[in-house]
């Protein structure tokens, strides 16, 4: 009986070693440095179950063993409070720091960036190419709408939510600007505001430009004088798609809801989502005695006060082409 229980006892013991040694093994596996040699991002699925999330981790190279992960998140009691979306593993992360950053629930920030002047189809078409979005936008917004703008959003959110943050952004960035306007100005109302703005976008990138610009079409509308806008000819011809070509004479003298060579004041809407620099700029221009302007051959504009000095202007500007073409 005596050896018998001795056996047992060293049995035991030996088992109880072994576990030991297995523990120690296991959770050094845990808490090593991972196999990862850069920065990688992974999805967890909504509803993705402990197997499925080793699994993915496994695949993507985080981690070596799926078992480790697996029996780590039950000994830390953490299997269940893992998140889903698109999360960032570091470099060489250890399996016990993949489960703090999938418990954590901080997860990649994406972006997509909607430049100052598009249409609102183009804006539609950056936002369907926008990566890990899903869903359907449904019908184009109408112009002039949408405030372009960096938007973050995160792995699985919606096309149509980011387009309405757009229309809302757009919404109260208006309202705001339109509380600060000049006094005596030619725009009766925010939706004025925003279609103005839009040929002012669509007229010059040069953000120092912007309040004369403005300053410019303004004083044209003071004095009852055509807006004269190339931009609104080509929305007149192509509408959001953009005209592929440059205009022509004939296009000027188009007969157009839009052609601001033929109509007089605004045109029926915005050609353009202007940004709210080009929104501030109409509602506060610059106070100038200026009623034309032309390419100058730097990027900006010539600006005249008459239009002998337009027409200077206008064959300095040529000749610079005639000598760009030349070279």
């Amino acid at each position: 009986m005596g050896r018998w229980l001795l056996r047992l006892a060293s049995l035991l013991l030996s088992a109880a070693v072994i576990a030991g040694f297995a523990g120690v093994w296991a959770w050094t596996e845990f808490t090593r440095p991972g196999p990862l040699a850069a920065e990688t991002t992974v999805v967890i699925p909504r509803g993705a179950g402990m197997e499925t999330i080793a699994h993915r981790l496994h695949e993507a190279g985080v981690i070596t063993d799926p078992r480790i992960l697996a029996l780590g998140a039950k000994v830390t009691g953490q299997a269940r409070r893992l998140k889903a979306g698109e999360f960032a593993f570091p470099a060489s992360v250890s399996p016990q720091h993949a489960l703090d950053i999938l418990e954590s629930g901080v997860t990649v920030v994406r972006r997509v960036t909607v430049a100052e002047g598009l249409s609102s189809a183009q804006v539609v078409a950056v936002v369907e190419a926008a990566d890990g979005l899903e869903g359907e936008i449904g019908d184009v917004p109408l112009e002039g709408t949408l405030l372009p703008e960096t938007y973050h959003y995160a792995f699985g959110d919606s096309r149509a939510a980011i387009v309405a943050r757009m229309r809302s952004e757009m919404d109260r960035t208006l309202r705001t600007l339109w509380e600060t306007r000049a006094p005596d100005l030619p725009i009766a109302s925010p939706q004025e505001a925003v279609i103005l703005a839009s040929i002012v976008e669509k007229e010059t990138g040069v953000a120092a430009e912007r309040p004369l610009v403005a300053s410019v079409f303004v004083n044209r509308l003071n004095r009852g004088m055509r807006l004269q806008s190339d931009p609104t000819v080509a929305y007149g011809i192509a509408g959001g798609e953009g005209l592929d070509r440059p205009l022509t004479r004939t296009d000027l003298k188009s007969e157009t809801p839009y052609n601001t060579y033929v109509i007089d004041g605004l045109p029926p809407g915005p050609i353009a989502n202007p940004g709210a620099a080009s929104i501030a700029a109409v509602l506060q221009p610059a106070e100038s005695d200026f009623l034309y302007f032309v390419a100058d051959g730097t990027g900006g504009h010539a600006f005249a006060k008459t239009l002998a000095e337009h027409n200077s202007n206008v064959r300095a500007w040529r000749k610079y082409q005639r000598d760009n073409r030349a070279e």
